[in-house]
């Protein structure tokens, strides 16, 4: 039997670069195939790089509440307002600034609230702490499930918090599979990029901030064999860039062994063109560029944290002890020698396949929901 049609609107903070936000654009491909019909809220404005224009061209109403900044005070009206007037059927927030306007607009709508959780949050500060337990505290009182995204962010959030454990599942994200480019196309996605044609093209996929490694990548560049013809290229910005680019031209590691191709929303065609993936993170729950690695067959070679155990498994590329480049350095040289690794591209594939293909989320979520609908109605009678 077709299920019916619900409406779930999705709050996030913002719809710049990053892993959580572009896995809804992810999710818009396949929401149909569920009759689900989604709206998407950004609480910060949308601005000029984001995935705000690819959600409305997959038909996906987008608003944004235009905050000043994502603990503004005002949003929690804002929110209720732009909620109600889509009446969704299920409030679905992402990340601590959205959990709370999700929670206080489900407690005031009487929608029923699930909350995902992307990151391994380690606060170091006050300050940090204090607003790690704000969003839990919201989460606990409004949320009828909260998704972790892998097991280890479940363990951490169980350990960190009073949760009851049946209401905190572990459901990952996904992605559309990525199709086999043609010899041209791969030629020119590198010449884009300034990779030579016949270099080992390497690489790294992520926001530039600290914890995601690539001051040890750059280490761990240095370390890499002189007579190996590779490029590193690193895609993504952030606040680390500036940093990054002046600590390779120092090294002498620019242009000819890292590239630093900056944002680009063709990461599919990018992976596509690579030889591996390199991910130095020195913490993650689940990198969305690691199940894009799995979507196109490229091996792997990234750090032994968080949830990538999950996503790279002996058959489909090599973990490392993280923040050492010395690690990182042999993990990449070893790939290197194993080359092209057909036995892992396709282990790759299944992978991806079997766990983290976009269709395959949406039919979990869809159940989850239905499941939460069953509940709250329960309680209405």
């Amino acid at each position: 039997m077709t299920p019916a049609t619900i409406r779930v609107v999705h709050i996030i903070h913002a719809l710049g670069p990053g892993g959580a936000e572009h896995t809804l654009v992810e999710l818009a491909l396949a929401a149909s195939e569920q009759q689900m019909v989604l709206c998407v809220v950004s609480l910060m404005p949308l601005g000029s790089n984001s995935y705000a224009g690819r959600l409305r061209e997959l038909g996906i109403e987008v608003h944004t509440l235009d905050l000043a900044s994502r603990w503004d005070p005002r949003g929690l009206e804002r929110g209720r307002r732009t909620i109600e007037e889509f009446e969704p059927d299920i409030i679905h927030s992402h990340l601590k600034h959205a959990d709370l306007v999700g929670a206080w607009a489900s407690r005031r709508l009487g929608i029923p609230l699930v909350s995902t959780l992307h990151l391994i949050e380690h606060a170091p500060t006050a300050v940090g702490r204090g607003k790690r337990w704000l969003a839990a505290q919201a989460r606990l009182l409004a949320a009828s499930r909260t998704i972790a995204v892998s097991e280890p962010l479940r363990d951490w959030y169980l350990d960190t918090f009073r949760a009851d454990p049946a209401t905190v599942v572990r459901i990952p994200n996904a992605v559309a599979s990525i199709d086999p480019a043609s010899d041209g196309d791969r030629l020119a996605v590198r010449r884009e990029m300034g990779v030579r044609p016949a270099a080992i093209l390497a690489v790294t996929i992520g926001v530039l901030r600290p914890e995601k490694g690539h001051t040890q990548l750059l280490a761990a560049v240095e370390r890499i064999r002189s007579d190996i013809d590779v490029q590193f290229v690193i895609v993504g910005d952030g606040p680390e860039r500036a940093a990054l680019e002046a600590e390779a031209l120092r090294s002498g590691l620019m242009p000819d062994r890292v590239v630093f191709a900056g944002f680009r929303d063709d990461v599919p065609a990018v992976l596509a063109a690579s030889d591996l993936v390199i991910h130095p993170s020195l913490e993650d729950a689940l990198p969305t560029a690691l199940l894009y690695a799995l979507a196109a067959g490229v091996p792997v070679v990234a750090s032994d944290v968080g949830g990538i155990p999950e996503i790279v498994t002996p058959g489909t590329g090599i973990l490392v002890r993280p923040g050492s480049a010395d690690a990182l350095a042999e993990g990449v040289q070893e790939m290197i020698e194993r080359l092209p690794a057909d036995d892992m591209r396709a282990a790759a594939r299944a992978r991806f396949r079997q766990e983290y293909e976009v269709s395959i989320w949406a039919l979990r979520l869809r159940t989850l929901y239905d499941e939460v609908l069953a509940e709250y109605r329960e309680t209405l009678h």
